[in-house]
């Protein structure tokens, strides 16, 4: 299994497909968190040039609970990444972390079933967009 799931669309900004994703999250119960605008940082950082490229922290709280429940250090694994960006050929990506591949190096059942609960969330977010 991959460390990812990823759908590319033709046809939208970067802006629209944020938007999209952000609805799609929601009605799964997740919330944006946090913000990482590569683009930006590394023009600042690095004075490299980057497509427009952004990383959305989002959290499911009902399931952030349920694996913080089991062992605290998990918050070291969390906010799950999603990523929004823009491709040589103008279209754009959005890939969403794997937290059942994330988790398995955990060892631990009970956080292994619910990563495959919070990725099956996340593959029908990328189903709905």
């Amino acid at each position: 299994m991959d460390f990812y799931n990823a759908k590319t669309f033709t046809g939208t900004t970067l802006s629209e497909a944020r938007l999209k994703v952000e609805e799609a999250l929601k009605k799964e119960g997740f919330g944006v968190l946090t913000e990482i605008d590569i683009q930006a940082t590394m023009k600042k950082k690095l004075e490299k040039a980057y497509l427009p490229h952004l990383i959305l922290g989002t959290c499911n709280p009902v399931f952030a609970d349920k694996v913080l429940s089991v062992d605290q250090h998990i918050s070291l694994m969390l906010p799950c990444n999603v990523s929004i960006r823009e491709l040589a050929n103008k279209n754009i990506e959005v890939a969403m972390v794997n937290p059942l591949e994330a988790m398995k190096p955990i060892g631990n059942p009970a956080i292994i079933g619910y990563a495959k609960e919070v990725n099956a969330k996340l593959i029908h977010v990328l189903d709905n967009l």
